[in-house]
């Protein structure tokens, strides 16, 4: 049994001092000191792990004018606060051992939108694809293309001045501001704007914190602006962080944003921002040029160049055979075929063009490929042909797999993996290739392996070096690497912060500001003279205070390494999170993270609940407990020798006594396992996984919910309750058993039973169960059609016409299916953490699977989820001998010839799918093996892009989960399910998914089976 616990690291007393303050103010958004929270946000996508001592979620401009105006109290001066948006910084810029400040979760509202004059006011919670969702269908869009678009804050973009593809035509987020509303650290609230000297002039009179600031910095623009041209780099990415040298923009106006713009929230809160929309262009494409060396791809960007594209981005080889194995080459594939020769890819250039005017597109790509075409040839460039994309639609595609390339370099094999410290270098584009030569020697000298992706028309490119961060020896070279870089930028008159700003690396701004950086710390002390907001970066506002170190902060791999091998192994489904955030996703059309998008809370995100599980598992072996063997002893354990210990446990929780496992718990029991993480997270992390392991070992030491007993009993009850449906029914339907269920049972609008058994349906439908006997009885030709229809509790129990639909179809295209007799998959067994008894289920079903199997009759499944299993949870334990078993689709797929046999049977008709989230993030191709289904019948088929519905098996049935599930519903699903032109053209393929269609709007859908079975002619 593990060990409670109850000691974790304290908050220190003068920030909870700080929280109990600010509560009785009258904050009103969220103020959380626990550990889930602080853990949670300790990482964001750097190698570095700093603890804060709380995390504080503002519900408006109110709430931080209240927290800064407190932090000026004399007692409270010491107190440190950090603003954080998205979390994906890759610099530690948002890390504290402060208090965080999440503007995220509440102020995240798009206040304004000015069609006419081209601008939109948005508070700094916004997501950048959210924002652009809302104004794409004014033709309008904000410019600064991020990798991170999904996620990635206004604030954030804002605070490190971002920037990325198509930033030589575009610019960066300070040429698209135009006001910005921040709260400094007097309480003042101040909207800031280009001045003329005029207005410039009447602020300096003022005696408050605004006139100090504006008087200061226009004395520094005015007293060192020789030194400031001589010292900034004439970079597309020009050195922000305190832009001195955009005091005065290009109309001469004072422009205090140039300043706030890259500070990385070490000057004030920002809270809105009005921004300057520009027109979406109608046409793009991509000519996608392919090299023989990574080099000659590089030196080949400028040639390109003089085309004048919008923009080009290049991607090696290891990006792009990385994307070969992610869920993302499946809409990527057709546009970067094999070369001719059978040659290795090495280096790619994605070269856009876009237009307003298709002749105007079509004559600029044709500029270009007549360009390629008269080159191709000359051997000496490296080139070995190229492809084109046609349209948005395409174009889009081609940057999705482009913004997963930072994920994917950390899904390798291995505990060495790419890290970013020196991966945003930036140098004139003219000196990238020769840089990167002798980068690339730097690395090699070390003997490590890299990736290397980015923006060669602006002379950025990342490179991420491969190190295992819990080996001491290797982290080390971060500090000789880092080093050797900053000199190696400098030859090449760059920058070592190119676009992801400073953040622990500021060590090296008095390196590159030098005789300026002073200047630096006066603009640090007029804004925040003791030193509270984010400190230890970009400036300190004194000689006597340091700036921080890139080897003295606390790393990931620091606090890792304190796991034992034989335990990470074994939690690895969680350990490899880098902290990319790709799980925060803004899109509700989006499936991954259903948790995240209905709480808005992180500690419930794949990256919320990896962090916890690396904690819990440090914790544990902080107090000599292998969580492994613990695994093994409660699957020996007696239960009802057990229970008192638990039944004790319990009640001590119940009392108040804590454990931070609760806290794990927590997060844990509010994940659907759905698995999109597992399919969509580029480094792969798999929640449900862990979480199974952890509960096992959680509900060794504390007493289950009778619901787990409910759920994870149910497939081996039903067989024997369907043949008494009336008494089950009649338990479940009546509205006070309903209550009853939902306070003891803690089940709710739990399905009833159809009172149809199979056995009765498949006789009069002349159809066997699979056995070998029953096998060894059909004829060649009968064996030839035949095809093995395994069943799931859920759909042969609650959805028996379903099943009987099935089977009649498969009939109707003429073959002879055989419904296998129905086992226990056990997947709701697994999802509850009941792994002996999962193993022991998954054994025996197995076991008769592939015995059936070995008729050589293919094996199929109608339900998307329990059939994924076999090919998932049940290859984890059992390896090869898994049973192969696949999605109806992806068999019907393969039967093109008898389906095109078949096709005039069928009335054509117009359909849209809504496909499970299991199916469309773990079997990604099988969704166009519904089109392509559907199509050969004579159908069309429309996927309709949404997210989850909100059930995910039994998930929305328990109690705790309902207003949740409701929740993710209503975000994608609600407007589509109810929409009068999706009336009857719907279908949806998860029974979790029809069953909640059907309890919150009443509405039942088919699945796909039922709709090609109605379009059969009479």
């Amino acid at each position: 049994m593990i060990p409670s616990i109850r000691q974790t690291s304290p908050v220190q007393a003068l920030y909870l001092a700080f929280i109990n303050a600010l509560r009785d103010n009258g904050f009103r958004g969220d103020l959380s000191p626990d550990y889930a929270n602080r853990t949670v946000l300790a990482t964001d996508n750097s190698i570095y792990q700093v603890l804060p001592q709380g995390v504080i979620y503002p519900r408006d401009t109110a709430d931080l004018v209240k927290v800064v105006k407190l932090s000026q109290v004399p007692r409270f001066r010491d107190i440190v606060l950090s603003p954080r948006g998205g979390g994906t910084g890759t610099n530690g810029q948002s890390l504290t051992d402060g208090l965080v400040v999440d503007t995220s979760k509440y102020m995240n509202q798009i206040l304004e939108i000015n069609v006419e004059e081209r601008w939109v006011r948005v508070q700094c919670g916004v997501v950048k694809d959210q924002l652009n969702a809302a104004i794409k269908p004014y033709g309008l869009f904000f410019a600064p293309e991020l990798s991170t678009s999904n996620r990635a804050t206004i604030g954030g973009m804002i605070n490190t001045d971002a920037s990325g593809q198509g930033s030589c035509r575009y610019g960066k987020t300070r040429d698209h501001v135009l006001e910005l509303r921040t709260v400094l650290l007097d309480g003042t609230e101040w909207t800031s704007a280009p001045l003329a000297d005029s207005e410039l002039d009447v602020l300096a009179q003022r005696q408050d914190r605004v006139g100090q600031v504006h008087r200061l910095l226009d004395s520094i623009q005015r007293d060192h602006a020789d030194l400031i041209a001589a010292k900034f780099p004439k970079l597309n990415r020009c050195l922000t962080g305190y832009d001195l040298a955009h005091i005065r923009d290009e109309a001469g106006r004072f422009n205090l944003n140039n300043i706030l713009c890259g500070s990385e929230g070490t000057l004030g809160f920002i809270t809105e921002a009005k921004l300057n929309l520009l027109v979406t262009p109608k046409y793009s494409a991509l000519v996608n040029v392919n090299y023989r060396d990574f080099n000659a791809a590089l030196r080949d960007a400028a040639e390109l160049m003089k085309a004048n594209p919008t923009s080009i981005e290049t991607v090696d080889s290891k990006v792009l055979n990385l994307a070969m194995n992610d869920i993302v080459w499946h809409s990527v594939a057709e546009f970067f075929p094999p070369s001719a020769s059978g040659e290795k890819i090495q280096g790619i250039n994605l070269v856009e063009y876009t237009a307003n005017d298709e002749d105007e597109l079509r004559a600029d790509i044709k500029k270009l490929t007549d360009q390629l075409d008269q080159s191709g040839l000359d051997n000496t460039l490296g080139r070995m042909g190229y492809s084109l994309a046609w349209g948005n639609e395409a174009v889009n595609k081609i940057w999705g797999m482009r913004k997963k390339a930072v994920g994917l370099l950390g899904n390798v094999d291995g505990e060495i993996r790419p890290v970013p410290f020196v991966e945003d270098t930036a140098v004139p584009p003219e000196n990238l290739a020769d840089f990167i030569v002798e980068f690339r020697k730097l690395l090699d000298d070390h003997q490590l392996t890299y990736g290397m992706f980015g923006h060669v028309d602006a002379g950025v490119l990342h490179v991420r070096p491969a190190l295992d961060m819990k080996d001491p020896d290797q982290e080390k070279l971060v500090r000789k690497i880092t080093d050797e870089v900053v000199a190696l930028t400098q030859k090449y008159n760059g920058l070592l912060w190119g676009e992801h700003g400073k953040g622990v690396r500021s060590e090296y701004a008095p390196k590159f500001f030098g005789e300026l950086y002073p200047q630096l710390q006066r603009i640090k002390a007029e804004f925040d003279p003791y030193n509270q907001l984010n400190p230890g970066k970009i400036a300190t506002p004194a000689e006597t205070i340091e700036l921080l170190k890139i080897d003295g902060v606390t790393t990931r791999g620091q606090e890792d390494r304190k796991i034992p091998v034989q335990v990470w192994n074994a939690y690895s489904e969680g350990m490899h999170c880098n902290g990319n955030g790709l799980c925060y996703n803004w899109n509700p059309n989006d499936a991954m993270c259903p948790s995240w998008k209905g709480t808005r809370e992180r500690i419930h995100s794949p990256k919320g609940r990896a962090s916890l599980m690396r904690e819990w598992l440090k914790q544990m072996s902080e107090r000599g407990v292998n969580p492994v063997a613990e695994s093994a002893a409660v699957k020996r354990s007696n239960f009802l020798l057990t229970l008192p210990a638990r039944i004790k446990n319990t009640w001590q929780k119940k009392q108040g006594e804590y454990d931070f496992s609760h806290e794990v718990h927590a997060s844990m029991v509010g994940c659907l396992a759905c698995k999109s993480c597992a399919g969509q997270c580029p480094i792969k992390v798999d929640v449900p996984e862990f979480r199974s392991k952890f509960l096992e070992l959680y509900y060794g030491r504390y007493l289950r919910p009778l619901k787990d007993y409910f759920i994870g009993g149910l497939e081996f009850m039903v067989p024997t309750l369907a043949r008494v449906p009336w008494l089950y029914n009649a338990l479940m339907k009546p509205r006070f058993m309903q209550s009853l269920l939902a306070k003891v049972v803690g089940m709710v609008d739990s399905p009833l039973l159809t009172g149809i058994l199979l056995d009765d349906a498949i006789q009069k439908l002349g159809i066997r169960y699979a056995s070998l006997e029953n096998i060894a009885q059909l004829s060649a030709a009968e064996k030839a059609k035949a095809v093995i229809v395994v069943q799931d509790a859920f759909t042969s129990y609650f959805e028996t016409p379903f099943v009987i639909d099935a089977l009649t179809l498969l009939q109707k295209l003429g073959y002879v299916p055989l419904l296998a007799p129905f086992k226990p998959n056990g997947k709701p067994l697994q999802v509850h953490g009941f792994l002996k008894a999962f193993a022991r289920a998954a054994d025996t079903n197995a076991t008769m699977l592939n015995g059936l199997a070995s008729s050589g009759i293919p094996l199929i499944g109608l339900e998307p989820a329990m059939t994924l299993a076999y090919r998932g949870e049940y290859k984890k334990i059992l390896g090869a001998t898994a049973p192969k078993v696949q999605l109806v689709q992806e068999w019907l797929a393969g039967q093109q010839e008898t389906l095109r046999e078949r096709a005039e049977q069928f009335n054509t008709g117009d359909y849209a799918l809504l496909a499970h989230c299991t199916e469309k993030t773990n079997a990604v191709s099988s969704i166009k093996d519904w089109q392509q289904v559907f199509t050969t019948l004579g159908q069309t088929l429309k996927v309709i892009e949404t997210g989850c519905c909100g059930m995910a098996g039994t998930y929305g049935h328990e109690t705790v989960n309902v207003e949740t599930s409701k929740k993710i519903y209503q975000l994608s699903w609600a407007d589509v399910v109810t929409n009068p032109a999706n009336k009857d053209r719907l279908t949806a393929t998860g029974y979790s998914c029809r069953s909640q269609t059907k309890r919150i709007d009443n509405v039942k859908l088919p699945h796909p089976l039922q709709v090609l079975l109605a379009q059969i002619k009479s």
